[in-house]
């Protein structure tokens, strides 16, 4: 009997062009679809949440895929954890009812995106955050934050080619905090997200923080509801989904 199976994934996106499968180009979804056609010698597609770009990492990416197994999940885990090729790990595997889909069941979805914030480049880490030497302003990055909180059209924040149907979003929170005093770590959870979106609010955020654009500034950028109004899209490295919530 066919089962839809859920797993939650962990990955560090540096050698791979991204999460969607691609021809001649090593990416996430086609990894582990390669191991699990091997384990369960069948043809498996995965769904996955949504796709990362290339050189964005995850901690808590979610997929589903139906197989026709009595493999558990456990021993299926373990099986991928095993043969897959690259930094892919599966954290989590389970059975969930049959009309459950990774993207489309998903209520919510939260990213964080780190900085490091000082003259000095890091030696070590330096594919998992963006450095800036010049220090940032945090109160005027958090006003720039509070703006976007809530329903709003994020046209501004959209990259070129974006899967969708419409550019309204629902902002659940946002803030800029700062762990210790060389790091920064925007927050940033909502229903959903445009291509590129955080790395185009990332990008925007820090020229305020640069002091070379005000909240007032940051306001009239996302209702202008033009991409060529806002700032640069932040590095990849920086940018990690965290993870993908549902309805219990």
């Amino acid at each position: 009997m066919e089962k839809n199976f859920k797993i939650t994934i962990e990955y560090d996106g540096t050698p791979f062009s991204g999460w969607q499968i691609q021809n001649n180009r090593p990416t996430v979804q086609g990894e582990i679809e390669k191991s699990l056609s091997q384990i369960l010698n069948q043809k498996i597609k995965i769904n996955g949440s949504g796709r990362t770009d290339a050189g964005v990492h995850a901690l808590g990416q979610t997929a589903n895929f139906f197989a026709a197994t009595s493999i558990p999940c456990q021993a299926l885990k373990k099986g991928v954890n095993s043969i897959i090729n690259g930094p892919i790990v599966i954290r989590k595997c389970e059975t969930v009812d049959y009309d459950f889909h990774a993207r489309y069941s998903a209520v919510s979805k939260e990213y964080h995106y780190h900085i490091l914030n000082r003259p000095d480049p890091c030696a070590v880490g330096k594919n998992y955050i963006w450095h800036l030497k010049k220090e940032l302003d945090i109160d005027q990055m958090n006003k720039c934050c509070s703006l976007i909180t809530g329903i709003h059209d994020f046209k501004s924040f959209e990259g070129a080619g974006s899967p969708r149907s419409h550019t309204i979003r629902e902002i659940f929170f946002s803030s800029v905090e700062k762990p210790d005093k060389d790091r920064i770590v925007f927050k940033i959870k909502a229903n959903g997200f445009l291509r590129f979106m955080v790395r185009n609010i990332m990008g925007t955020l820090v020229s305020a923080g640069l002091s070379k654009i005000s909240p007032d500034d940051f306001k009239k950028i996302l209702k202008a509801e033009d991409r060529n109004a806002a700032g640069m899209t932040a590095p990849p490295q920086g940018l990690f989904l965290i993870r993908v919530n549902y309805t219990p």
